[in-house]
């Protein structure tokens, strides 16, 4: 049997009844579990879900926030619409009384899955020996529940895009130097923004265990994961370059993740939050080229009819494993519940959850 074959087995398969019902039997059956199980159910979704699944959420936001609310609720049953690493900090967050679970195990993040923890404990410890001791790990929460766990167990703690300028001076306060996993834009990017030069920025290469980096080690200050996120490492300078000749009175708006030449080549960037606030601030008649993912766009468009909003780049597609939770999945996941057999329980094992949690807490504390 293959590897693939095993993965595959592992995960519960959806029934095939669930993708042969119409649209509206699946609302009808959403609708009703809903109300059977009130307060004991919490759907929370994050920003880049499908219309026709984040419309059933009972919150929505960032993948930190959601988690948080999770676990604010009275909710036994936390169904969230999101990936795999948003689903583990809920588990890490929520109380031992509560149960979180992805309706489709196959919904994972390309950019958490560029660091695995083999990879990162070895990484770590070849910087240390080359660099010395003084190195203070930071994960953006875009990452596994392995990784946060390594992270709060040397000193360091996770951040946010809205928050990561100031964990990074932070950790700054605490070391020479940084590791920052696993978005080397994000780093890159918010490094940049607090002064930090170029050239005093390296990137770790985790496939050849190599450090990426031409000038005097002594400069060295922030070590960049090589990781990125494959939506947003899509927007490129010619897509910035096609709307300054088409719209030139058009502002372009970009997520952090994107390269550092597409955010400087930018009139604004920002996290999602940022973006949804910037928009909904937008004067009327005002025209947006926006970098991030597109079934965001596509509602920004939807829900400002006054204003001009295209993607900044018209090839972009949704994310695909953001995808991966669809109706029949979350449909199935509910009726599963309700029935008293719960299929794809996210669960963090207690020593993994113990570091996480004190990474999530060194940078709630900061908040």
């Amino acid at each position: 049997m293959s590897l693939l074959q095993q993965i595959n087995e592992s995960i519960s398969t959806i029934p095939k009844k669930y993708k042969e019902m119409k649209e509206s039997e699946l609302h009808k059956r959403v609708v009703t579990i809903k109300q059977e199980l009130g307060d004991e159910l919490f759907i929370p979704g994050h920003h880049y879900q499908k219309d026709n699944v984040i419309h059933y959420a009972d919150a929505r936001g960032d993948s930190l926030e959601l988690a948080q609310r999770s676990a604010q609720t009275s909710a036994s049953h936390i169904v969230f619409c999101g990936v795999h690493f948003m689903a583990e900090t809920a588990d890490i967050l929520s109380s031992d009384t509560q149960k979180v679970y992805l309706p489709d195990l196959r919904a994972g993040c390309s950019m958490a899955d560029m660091a695995n923890i083999k990879q990162t404990e070895r990484g770590f410890s070849i910087l240390t020996d080359l660099l010395g001791p003084s190195i203070i790990p930071m994960t953006y929460v875009n990452s596994t529940a392995a990784i946060k766990s390594f992270v709060g167990t040397h000193n360091g703690a996770t951040l946010t895009s809205s928050n990561a300028k100031s964990m990074l001076r932070w950790a700054f306060e605490r070391g020479e130097r940084i590791l920052f996993l696993p978005d080397q834009h994000l780093g890159r990017n918010t490094a940049y923004e607090l002064g930090v030069p170029l050239n005093q920025m390296g990137v770790w290469n985790p496939i050849l265990e190599k450090l990426e980096y031409e000038g005097d080690l002594k400069d060295l200050k922030i070590i960049l994961w090589k990781g990125h996120c494959s939506v947003h490492e899509n927007f490129t300078l010619s897509n910035v370059s096609d709307i300054r000749k088409k719209h030139p009175n058009m502002k372009i708006l970009v997520h952090p993740e994107c390269s550092r030449e597409v955010v400087s080549q930018s009139d604004d960037a920002g996290s999602t939050r940022y973006i949804i606030d910037t928009i909904e601030k937008a004067p009327s008649g005002s025209s947006w080229a926006i970098g991030t993912e597109m079934n965001l766009v596509n509602r920004l468009i939807n829900q400002h009819p006054d204003k001009h909003i295209i993607s900044l780049n018209p090839s972009m597609c949704p994310c695909l494993t953001m995808n991966r939770i669809d109706l029949p999945h979350l449909t199935w996941s509910l009726d599963c519940i309700y029935e008293g057999q719960p299929v794809n329980q996210i669960i963090v094992d207690k020593d993994t959850s113990k570091f996480a949690k004190i990474a999530l807490e060194r940078m709630l504390a900061k908040a």
